[in-house]
């Protein structure tokens, strides 16, 4: 007897086809959907390994008739402009970094497809991250990965009650050498295809280009700390903080120098020497807490300020709709537009968006999209 209908997000890449397959062996009855998120806008212009590409669909259809189970193919590229592309492009044009999938997952594979998995009956959807879904009875948890360096938690940190308790994601229980030998023991044809590594709508992950051609440059002033000028540059939008590289500064300026901060409202970058990189407190927006309820007072979490960063223990402090956070250590190079994510061991207890500064306005209402990501609120329990 069947477990139930589940639509797995199939990217064409192992991961997404293994869960398929655990799936199926898991007894549910698995649907294969594959976006069209991204058409390259100059197909000469030659890639690395991203996702979304024509190979890539094809190799998900071929999987799904390995398995015997029925394929989809489902154009979702008006959304991804609207919800992620532009939404990047204009958190650049603010002096902020942004993390494309981080909306992606928020707007396109928990939201539109949830929606359109209703339409095939479905009661549940998969995808391939490395991450875990846990039931205590009483409400449901998100973990992390057991593969500690394939660990995917850090992204699915804007997911509600609502969204776990219709998630699959089946390669979270295992190590990723395991889950690619599972694949060639199955003989899938994507065992040993290597994994995406750059954002999926950008040629050569070249993001500065993909932004330059879609904004427009705001010459200003290079300062130090103290508010000295010294030096131009083309726009905001062409730095991140910590960045040491490509600052166009003429001749050897004696200790390396970063971009300590943007002040969007002046049109400034602030460069100074690496100690000054450092903080010991960040402010979080629209913090989405996974179990639906923000913890009553301060708490003691580790937190992540970027995917690949080391947790890092710290006192959570919420508030309305907002987080403050503060390092038991210094931490380098916190930009704002990247998300922090608080951790009470191997579970996610939620997250925001970073900000430098207190945030002045509360979290978007019910149903509210801010900025490209959305905050959850329905909780079950």
């Amino acid at each position: 007897m069947s477990k139930g209908r589940v639509v797995v997000a199939m990217s064409g890449g192992v991961d997404s086809s293994v869960a398929a397959l655990l799936l199926q062996q898991q007894g549910y009855e698995v649907v294969g959907v594959t976006m069209r998120l991204w058409t390259l806008e100059r197909p000469n212009v030659r890639v690395g390994r991203t996702c979304c590409s024509i190979e890539d669909v094809d190799d998900a259809r071929r999987v799904c008739q390995m398995l015997g189970v029925r394929h989809y193919f489902q154009n979702f590229e008006r959304e991804f402009q609207e919800h992620v592309v532009d939404y990047f492009v204009r958190e650049y044009d603010r002096g902020r970094t942004p993390h494309p999938c981080l909306a992606c997952n928020d707007k396109i594979k928990f939201d539109f497809l949830l929606r359109r998995s209703m339409f095939l009956d479905a009661d549940f959807i998969a995808t391939g991250h490395y991450a875990r879904v846990r039931n205590d009875g009483e409400r449901y948890r998100l973990l992390t990965g057991i593969d500690g360096s394939k660990d995917q938690s850090y992204v699915l940190f804007m997911l509600g009650q609502s969204e776990l308790s219709r998630l699959l994601l089946p390669v979270g229980e295992y190590p990723k050498s395991e889950i690619r030998s599972i694949a060639s023991d199955a003989g899938l044809l994507v065992a040993d295809k290597p994994d995406s590594q750059e954002i999926c709508f950008i040629p050569n992950n070249d993001y500065r280009e993909f932004v330059a051609d879609r904004t427009r440059s705001r010459p200003g002033d290079f300062v130090d700390s103290s508010g000295n000028v010294i030096g131009k540059h083309e726009g905001i939008q062409h730095f991140t903080i910590g960045q040491r590289r490509g600052l166009g500064l003429p001749g050897n300026t004696g200790e390396p120098i970063y971009v300590t901060r943007i002040v969007a409202e002046a049109n400034q970058v602030v460069l100074g020497p690496r100690h000054e990189l450092d903080q010991l407190r960040l402010w979080a927006s629209r913090v989405n807490y996974v179990s639906g309820f923000a913890p009553v007072g301060p708490m003691q979490v580790t937190a992540k300020i970027r995917y690949k960063s080391m947790h890092a223990a710290a006192t959570l402090t919420p508030g309305d709709g907002a987080a403050e956070l503060k390092f038991d250590s210094p931490q380098r190079a916190v930009t704002p537009g990247q998300a922090v994510v608080f951790y009470d061991g191997e579970e996610v207890v939620g997250g925001g968006i970073i900000e430098t500064t207190p945030p002045a306005d509360a979290a978007p209402k019910e149903g509210q999209v801010h900025d490209g990501l959305q905050r959850h609120h329905t909780a079950r329990v």
